[in-house]
């Protein structure tokens, strides 16, 4: 499909946006694109360009270029409400797992998506809800985590896991997270599990500081449902979508997690696979 409306969201308050933004936006109208911002993006550049919210621009646009970190491509996967919309993330944050094209590498990038050449990973997302006394409180999307984790007081939580109704086994620990394969190099990795590749068709189990030692990360296929049952009467837990959206979690609530029917796709950048991607992340083979 040819791309001719492009939508611009950025990281709130990040001063590069000035740069990149005025000349992106003549950039793409001199090839004939139709360029949106989003409102935070119309705030910083102090310019009367066409503007929407983030959630109406996924409606409006054939490809939506994410400038900032992880988290604002992440708050954009929401956005998209399950449109089936490519995301070109550019990193101006930190390590990101995500924003993997760098600025240098954007219009090169753009010349070959505006050429018909562009190439895109489709990223599986957690579709879950919120179930308490059989009455759905909340239902969400998540493309890199759901976390399970305490507050303030340092007490042992307790969840029950099952997976397709089957009882796995009572996790005690400081909390419990459920990634995609995207999340894998996120919290997950933190809290010890494994690292997986996107195109895995895994979901990853993992505890954080678990009370049992042989309580592992557990890696399941992507094609179950997986119940997280809070067990714990004392402490309260609460329930964090990508690390975003926060939610308080009693005990005896449900979280029903499955595979979603939408993804999300991202944008590759040409000549960089996801191993070279991870070796310059993490720092593979440097002393």
């Amino acid at each position: 499909m040819p791309i001719k409306r492009i939508g611009i969201i950025s990281k709130p308050k990040k001063t590069e946006i000035r740069e990149i933004v005025p000349p992106l936006i003549e950039w793409l109208r001199e090839r004939d694109v139709e360029v949106f911002i989003d409102k935070e993006t119309g705030s910083i550049i102090e310019r009367s360009e066409r503007s929407l919210s983030r959630n109406e621009m996924p409606g409006r646009v054939d490809l939506l270029i994410v400038l900032g970190g992880d988290g604002t491509l992440l708050a954009t996967a929401r956005a998209l409400n399950r449109k089936p919309v490519p995301i070109l993330a550019v990193n101006l944050g930190g390590l990101g797992f995500l924003t993997v094209i760098t600025r240098e590498e954007l219009y090169a990038t753009l010349e070959l998506a505006l050429a018909g050449n562009l190439q895109t990973e489709k990223r599986v997302q957690i579709e879950g809800e919120l179930v308490r006394a059989d009455e759905t409180i909340s239902s969400f999307l998540a493309l890199n985590d759901v976390v399970l984790n305490k507050g303030a007081i340092s007490r042992i939580l307790d969840f029950d896991v099952l997976v397709d109704g089957r009882f796995i086994s009572t996790y005690k620990s400081d909390g419990l997270i459920v990634s995609t394969p995207t999340g894998s190099t996120a919290y997950s990795l933190a809290a010890g599990g494994p690292i997986v590749a996107p195109s895995v068709e895994a979901f990853i189990v993992t505890p954080i500081c678990a009370h049992t030692l042989t309580n592992r990360p557990l890696v399941l296929p992507d094609t179950v449902q997986i119940e997280v049952i809070v067990k714990s009467l004392r402490e309260a837990a609460y329930l964090t979508v990508d690390g975003q959206v926060g939610l308080a979690a009693h005990s005896e609530d449900v979280v029903r997690l499955r595979k979603a029917p939408s993804c999300v796709e991202i944008v590759q950048p040409p000549n960089k696979d996801y191993f070279e991607i991870l070796r310059q992340k993490l720092k593979w083979g440097e002393r």
